[in-house]
């Protein structure tokens, strides 16, 4: 009897509030469930920051969740009055484990929402802090969906996604541009010298259009070797 081949194991980095005086991981299903649908195994990952180097090597594939805002004097620039920052040891520990994983061009790596954003921010980009400053179309970004332009169909489809970001990449640094919406705002961002590496400013777990929904998990998954 042929053996079924084995599932590759993903890590999905959780998010982190404090909860009756205590700091507590927290993820919504969403995320597991996309996975399990793509034919992955998720493994949530609490904020440890330290060495990160022992744990990239137990996984096949790295999802970076969504979350609050990221805080940005550490990236040169000063956290805008409007932002809701992250705990420090989630920003601590996904700023480390980014950092490890450009040592692995190998492994397939996903950012979602703030997940891209921090993907930006750790190869030379800068944030746009909130949109209501800059876009008067910034409305359809926040717990809406709306259509986006594909610069790169290899990468992402043209389509209509589900959104809920005040903040969103102004300078992709490093990364290379794949996806905009119709007022400019950068919506997906990819590095072509790795084998899988894309950012999304939108929620694919929370969108309906397959290809921009469930088909970008299911892309991340298949992409590991």
């Amino acid at each position: 009897m042929n053996e079924s081949p084995s599932r590759p194991l993903i890590a999905i980095t959780s998010d982190l509030m404090i909860r009756k005086d205590r700091p507590t991981v927290f993820l919504t299903m969403t995320y597991v469930q996309s996975v399990l649908d793509a034919g992955g195994i998720p493994v949530i990952l609490p904020s440890t920051p330290g060495d990160v180097s022992g744990l990239v090597a137990h996984f096949d594939g790295f999802i970076l969740s969504g979350g609050d805002d990221p805080t940005t004097e550490s990236f040169g620039a000063p956290t805008h009055p409007a932002a809701v920052p992250v705990l420090e040891d989630r920003q601590r520990f996904e700023t480390q484990l980014i950092g490890e994983l450009d040592k692995h061009p190998e492994i397939p790596v996903l950012g979602i929402c703030l997940g891209m954003q921090m993907l930006a921010l750790c190869r030379g980009g800068v944030l746009n802090q909130h949109l209501p400053d800059t876009h008067e179309t910034h409305a359809i970004h926040w717990d809406h969906e709306h259509a986006i332009i594909s610069e790169d169909t290899d990468r992402v489809a043209s389509g209509t996604v589900w959104s809920g970001h005040h903040q969103a990449i102004d300078d992709p640094g490093e990364l290379r541009v794949v996806a905009s919406a119709c007022d400019g705002v950068i919506e997906a961002v990819d590095d072509p010298e790795r084998a899988f590496l894309l950012g999304v400013q939108w929620h694919p777990e929370r969108t309906a259009d397959h290809q921009l929904g469930q088909g970008i998990f299911n892309r991340f998954v298949q992409a590991i070797s």
